[in-house]
C-alpha cells in the first residue's frame, strides 16, 4: 500500500507540474505587457498580450537554454507558409531561465528578428510570464491564439509528432474561420 502511494504521488509530482504550466483552452489570459526593465521587443519597444488579436498567433516562450527543443514544431509551421495576413508569430524569452549573459542573448535575438522579420522576437526580463500566465520556467511553451486573443492551444515542454499534428490541424481550422 505504501509503495502504490509512493508511486501515485510522484507521478502526481512529475506529471501534475506539467498539467498546471499551460494555458487553459477556451480563455482569453490576463493582458501582459512588457517595457522598459520588464523587458519587451528586441527593438526596445514595449510589448503586450493584448496584440494577440485580429489573426492567429503562435507564441513561443522559451529558456534560452531549451530554445531548440521545439525545433521540429517551429519547421513545421513555417513549412505551412501561413499569410501574413491571417497569421503571426511571437518568440518570447525567458532571459531569467538562462546562465547565458544578456549581451549575448540580445545579439542572437537581433540577428534572429533579422533573419526572420514577420516574427516578432520579445525579452521577459523577470520571468513575467511565468508569474502571471502561470507558464513553466526553465522550458519550452507554446500557446496558439484564436483571433478574439481566445487560447485555442496550449503545451509546455516538447511536442511530438501528434501534437505537432494537432497544433497544425487547430491553426488550419482557426485560420479557415479568419479568411
Amino acid at each position: 500500500m505504501k509503495t502504490k502511494i509512493t508511486g501515485f504521488l510522484v507521478a502526481f509530482l512529475l506529471l501534475g507540474g506539467n498539467l498546471f504550466s499551460i494555458l487553459p483552452v477556451g480563455e482569453i489570459p490576463d493582458v501582459i505587457t512588457l517595457s522598459e526593465k520588464a523587458g519587451g521587443r528586441v527593438d526596445g519597444t514595449p510589448w503586450s498580450s493584448s496584440e494577440l488579436v485580429g489573426k492567429v498567433w503562435v507564441v513561443v516562450y522559451a529558456d534560452p537554454d531549451e530554445s531548440e527543443l521545439n525545433d521540429a514544431a517551429t519547421e513545421a509551421l513555417k513549412a505551412k507558409d501561413y499569410s501574413n495576413d491571417v497569421y503571426q508569430s511571437v518568440a518570447i524569452i525567458n532571459m531569467s531561465a538562462t546562465w547565458k549573459p544578456n549581451f549575448l542573448i540580445n545579439t542572437i535575438l537581433k540577428g534572429k528578428q533579422k533573419k526572420y522579420p514577420d516574427t516578432i522576437y520579445v525579452k521577459d526580463m523577470d520571468k513575467t510570464l511565468v508569474k502571471t500566465w502561470g507558464l513553466a520556467d526553465d522550458s519550452n511553451d507554446i500557446v496558439v491564439f484564436d483571433s478574439n486573443g481566445i487560447v485555442i492551444f496550449s503545451h509546455d515542454g516538447q511536442l511530438d509528432a501528434d501534437a505537432i499534428a494537432e497544433m497544425i490541424s487547430t491553426i488550419d481550422t482557426e485560420i479557415a474561420k479568419v479568411k
